[in-house]
């Protein structure tokens, strides 16, 4: 998928054994993968599939707003 524009946190999960990429902006969007590459390109089809569900439901899709802050 070119020009993903939504933040995407990727990290290792000790319990799973995996790395775990999350889209904060896009509730319930997440992947995995035994590598760090991955786990980005699993993430990339779910952010799709996260935006076609979306269109299909007619439910709003957040637009993304770049670099989140975090405490």
């Amino acid at each position: 998928m070119k020009n993903i524009k939504y933040e995407i946190i990727i990290y290792w999960s000790e319990n799973d054994k995996l790395f775990i990429a999350e889209v904060p902006e896009l509730s319930g969007c997440k992947a995995d993968g035994v590598t760090y590459k991955k786990a980005l390109t699993n993430v990339e089809i779910v952010i799709k599939e996260w935006i076609e569900t979306a269109k299909i439901l007619n439910r709003p899709i957040p637009e993304p707003r770049g670099k989140l802050m975090y405490a």
